[in-house]
């Protein structure tokens, strides 16, 4: 299981590099919305190979969760960091330079709650397919490996919401 997120984290960045490539060193923007468009294709097969892997029987692990995890996660964030890598292409392959202004006081503030928005949406989308995957496990294996990674992940977006408001509240001077 570990292999296939590993795999499918690979192919996603494989298939981002192919799509910027086709933008930028081939003119072919066209070419790069079908690869860009193939990053959700990725997710849905480690969907349906977690769901098989559960199905054929292998007990319910952590690992289950952490594919979860990744989807929410590439959903969530996938336009940001599609994003991203766009801005490093530009700035490594191109040589285009980006300037970015530094967020400070209020403004870092926003930024910081929307995050924690994508964080959320990823929480969501993540612990509704772990609630899915016990759903479709069923009672006739031991699910709490599953549980026990949305209360972890639970911990953590408590504590990322903590830090992010705490921009809010106290705004930086620098």
């Amino acid at each position: 299981m570990i292999a296939w997120i590993i795999a499918a984290e690979i192919a996603f960045w494989i298939v981002i590099l192919i799509a910027l490539v086709c933008r930028y060193r081939f003119n072919k923007p066209k070419l790069s919305i079908f690869f860009f468009a193939l990053t959700p294709v990725i997710d849905l097969l480690l969907i349906l190979l977690t769901a098989l892997d559960l199905k054929a029987g292998t007990p319910a692990s952590a690992s289950h969760g952490i594919a979860a995890i990744y989807i929410g996660v590439s959903i969530a964030y996938g336009k940001t960091m599609i994003t991203w890598a766009d801005e490093k292409f530009q700035q490594w392959f191109l040589k285009i330079t980006i300037e970015k202004q530094r967020l400070t006081g209020l403004a870092k503030g926003i930024h910081e709650v929307k995050m924690l928005g994508l964080h959320v949406l990823a929480y969501i989308i993540s612990t509704s397919l772990l609630y899915a995957m016990i759903v479709f496990i069923g009672q006739h294996t031991d699910t709490s490996s599953l549980l026990q990674v949305m209360k972890i992940w639970g911990i953590v977006l408590i504590i990322d919401a903590v830090i992010s408001l705490s921009y809010v509240i106290f705004p930086s001077k620098k």
